[in-house]
Formats: structure tokens, C-alpha cells, sequence
């Protein structure tokens, strides 16, 4: 026996959105590779350890700040495109 399934087809205006996305997120990626001189990869990976958060102790919040290293803070600033 043979079982048919159904394929669900996308409408156009789902798939004109879906590369949208995807061809912002190239470009993105493209000028962040240029403006740094590192692949996105590589960016990504250096600022995933990088994070901050919020910290409740006997119900008081306190901020976390993550601590930046130097060769990452320097990275960041060649992203200051001045707009």
C-alpha cells in the first residue's frame, strides 16, 4: 500500500519574507566581515561568552555587567560606522 502525503505549499508573501530575512541577514553578516576583517563565525564565537543579566539576592536586583576584553572592545569599536 501506498501512503500519499500531502505537501503544504507556502504562499508567496511567505516566501518573499522569508528571503527578506535571509538576504538582511547577508548583508549584515557581509558588513560586519568588512568593517572587522573577521568572518562572522569567528565574530560570533569571540562575543558569545559576552553577556550581562540581572541578579536577584533577598529580592534586591543587581546588574551584571559582563567584563569586555580588550582585543573584543577594540573589535566592537571598528563597527562605529558614525550613523
Amino acid at each position: 500500500m501506498t501512503f500519499i502525503r500531502k505537501v503544504k505549499t507556502s504562499s508567496g508573501a511567505t516566501i518573499e519574507a522569508h528571503l527578506t530575512i535571509v538576504l538582511a541577514s547577508l548583508a549584515v553578516a557581509r558588513r560586519i566581515g568588512r568593517l572587522t576583517g573577521v568572518s562572522i563565525k569567528r565574530f560570533v564565537r569571540n562575543l558569545r561568552p559576552i553577556r550581562s543579566g540581572i541578579i536577584t539576592l533577598n529580592g534586591k536586583e543587581y546588574a551584571a555587567e559582563p567584563e569586555v576584553p580588550k582585543d573584543i572592545h577594540k573589535l566592537l569599536q571598528n563597527l562605529q560606522s558614525g550613523h
